[in-house]
């Protein structure tokens, strides 16, 4: 039986969908080099493992699977192991549907139906469009409850730490977090340009400017989003590491004024729509 994937090609560069996996891409690649950490689509067996998933309602955590909005408290179901908060929304973790695809481009649609894991009707379409030298993705968010609900986007892509992965990306402030992942404060932070290993970072940084280059001996890509947050993940003893554009810092929704801190009060029938691009070039 195969898997019900969906493939772009554009010159060199192949991208290859999994839509019943968190519409999740199991592989990019530029010829037969990974450019996201990559899998051919039949042998993925989680999102979780892909090389980029959507993050909606929200990203990172939410603390401790409860929140208030509009005077109500909710709860949310556990689906990140045994991790005391939910993490990374509910798309990631869902079917979603084809609604178009070409050589070059595929449209795919989720339509959430309130449950245990998030309150609040929603549809997340996300388009692919590779050309020969970038991927772009675009998320739009559409709130079909009938009341405002909370709204959060972001990206979830892995890169392949390589010997010379490399960051330079312009900030200004770094929340840092408590050992449960949940941030406490917000410090300084004068910009990243160092080499991935020698890096420790599990945070999300505020005063994004300019592209985020990411390098090694292989490839150099810039990573642009129209979403004013980053998450970056660096973990010593992993061969991936994330930098994952977002709407808004972790767990904003616990902030005593959350649209302060990025997210957003979405009305009834609205639309929140957000993009981010890849540029990819050979060394």
């Amino acid at each position: 039986m195969t898997s019900p994937s969906v493939e772009l090609r554009a010159g060199s560069l192949r991208l290859a969908l999994r839509p019943d996996l968190g519409g999740s891409i199991a592989g990019l690649w530029l010829g037969e080099l990974p450019v996201m950490r990559s899998v051919e689509p039949a042998l993925l067996a989680s999102s979780r493992s892909s090389g980029c998933y959507p993050l909606a309602p929200y990203s990172n955590r939410l603390g401790y699977r409860r929140f208030r909005w509009l005077g109500h408290d909710y709860t949310t179901a556990p689906n990140f192991d045994d991790n005391p908060h939910s993490v990374h929304g509910v798309a990631w973790q869902r079917p979603f549907e084809v609604a178009s695809a070409t050589a070059t481009d595929a449209e795919l649609r989720y339509s959430h139906v309130p449950d245990m894991h998030w309150p609040f009707a929603f549809e997340l379409r996300q388009r692919f469009v590779l050309s020969e030298s970038a991927l772009e993705m675009h998320l739009v968010f559409t709130n079909t409850a009938a009341h405002p609900q909370p709204v959060g986007l972001g990206w979830h892509p892995y890169f392949p730490k390589r010997p010379r992965s490399r960051l330079h990306i312009e900030l200004t402030d770094r929340w840092e977090s408590d050992s449960s992942g949940l941030p406490t404060r917000r410090v300084a932070q004068p910009g990243i340009d160092a080499d991935v290993a020698h890096l420790a970072f599990d945070h999300c940084f505020e005063g994004w400017k300019g592209p985020a280059r990411i390098r090694d001996e292989k490839l150099n890509l810039k990573l642009t989003s129209s979403l004013p947050y980053l998450v970056v993940y660096t973990p010593e003893l992993k061969d991936i590491y994330c930098v994952e554009p977002v709407s808004h810092v972790s767990n904003a929704l616990h902030m005593a004024d959350p649209t302060a801190h990025g997210l957003r009060s979405l009305a009834a029938g609205a639309t929140f729509d957000a993009w981010m691009r890849l540029d990819i070039e050979r060394v």
